[in-house]
């Protein structure tokens, strides 16, 4: 089964026509997120190490906020400034993924795009990358999530650029193959990297469909071939998830509320719930969490953070901090070198709960317990907010927005996309 040939036939043979009323206002939900902190991030340090190559990249690519240099830079700098933060949408598998990341390089390509159109596209790219995060660990073998992000934004950009079948194909051939991503971007302290490796997934994506656009070819099996990805890297890789492709998994992908991994959402909602019941000085903080949670966000490096990107990766500090200020905000990581957040840090022990690991990601349960010289507080949160399951309402995600700086005139755009084209929203 060659998955290339899967998702070609899938692409072609979806209309927006196909796609539920659902999907489409989930769609939007994204971009207007995605937007948000976009903007949010445009002056952090690494969007101003990306700036100043624009002068030796020129081009026609669209830029967020406006401006614009070659396509692939563009995607780049769209997604650098959509994942900075980490605080744009995830999906948890079997291999965990940020799906919004590929609206970069979708709003990159071309002014002209219709909204129905980058809609479909995201709905597309959106079920080929959910699904194959259904189909395999990458984590566990080494390798980044990214490598499943750039398949997904390659549908997603053959879509919005008239692919053909065999186009598609070699599209996502020419992604694929090259580009193999390791698992060392989010391992101990973190660098701007951690932001810039899906950054890259999706300018590779631009790049190679571009490239495939204009004729050029690539492997024909890179997932089934002898030295495919599934040889190589996946030979455990599930059938099953590609079975009965439709245009519904967007559906099922979660926004954040916080500026933090997803994983950390639990633990930010129990701890600020906490907080108003602890009485006297505290001695220990147990954190109770599933597999995946102990492993990402509680590695070594995670109780010294020396930077935002390691911080929003660290159990230990998002729950201190949470715990000593009652808020998790982007405004948070300044505290990094607090004392009084450092000194809580110690006080803090992650512990796997086989329990816990068993439900997910069904569920996402996270327990803090307090221990004080009065007493010992506890609180459970099993589903945070933004979860698929307890999902952020409309006016949640504008007051997110708004907090993060787009004004109204935006977010209505926004809302009203399929009567607009890609020009009319990515101007701050």
């Amino acid at each position: 089964m060659e998955l290339a040939s899967i998702f070609s036939e899938f692409v072609t043979s979806t209309t927006f026509s196909d796609l539920s009323d659902k999907a489409i206002h989930e769609a939007k939900r994204r971009v207007l997120d995605s937007l948000g902190v976009a903007f949010a991030s445009k002056n952090s340090p690494p969007a101003r190490v990306v700036r100043s190559l624009f002068p030796s990249f020129k081009g026609d690519g669209l830029l967020l906020g406006g401006g614009n240099v070659s396509p692939d830079l563009a995607a780049f700098y769209n997604t650098l400034l959509i994942r900075y933060l980490d605080f744009n949408d995830t999906y948890l598998s079997l291999e965990p993924l940020h799906p919004s990341d590929m609206i970069g390089g979708l709003l990159a390509v071309n002014p002209n795009l219709s909204g129905k159109e980058l809609i479909r596209a995201i709905v597309l790219g959106y079920e080929v990358s959910t699904r194959l995060c259904d189909s395999f660990s990458l984590r566990k073998r080494g390798f980044d999530h990214v490598n499943f992000l750039q398949v997904g934004a390659t549908v997603a950009l053959s879509s919005a650029l008239g692919l053909n079948k065999e186009q598609i194909i070699n599209a996502i051939s020419m992604t694929l193959v090259p580009h193999i991503a390791l698992r060392e971007t989010r391992s101990g302290s973190l660098s701007m990297w951690k932001a810039g490796a899906a950054a890259e997934a999706v300018r590779n994506s631009v790049f190679a469909t571009t490239l495939a656009k204009a004729g050029f070819t690539g492997p024909s099996t890179p997932f089934s071939g002898k030295m495919g990805f599934k040889s190589v890297i996946a030979p455990e890789m599930l059938e099953e998830p590609f079975t009965n492709m439709g245009t519904e998994k967007i559906l099922e992908t979660y926004i954040k509320r916080y500026p933090v991994e997803y994983h950390a959402q639990a633990a930010v909602e129990a701890a600020l719930t906490l907080r108003s019941k602890i009485r006297g000085d505290i001695t220990k903080i147990e954190v109770e969490t599933y597999e995946a949670g102990k492993t990402i966000l509680a590695d070594e490096e995670k109780w010294f953070p020396q930077n935002k990107e390691t911080a929003d990766h660290s159990l230990p500090f998002i729950v201190s901090t949470a715990l000593i200020t009652g808020k998790l905000w982007l405004d948070s990581y300044d505290l990094i070198k607090d004392k009084k957040v450092i000194e809580t840090m110690k006080k803090v022990e992650v512990i796997e709960n086989e329990v816990y690991t068993k439900v997910y990601p069904s569920e996402l349960p996270t327990r803090i317990t307090v221990k004080t010289t009065y007493g010992s507080f506890s609180e459970e949160v099993r589903v945070p907010r933004g979860h698929f399951k307890n999902p952020m309402s409309d006016a949640e995600l504008e007051e997110k927005v708004r907090k993060l700086g787009l004004d109204d005139s935006l977010i209505s755009r926004v809302w009203n996309l399929e009567n607009l084209e890609v020009k009319n929203v990515v101007s701050w």
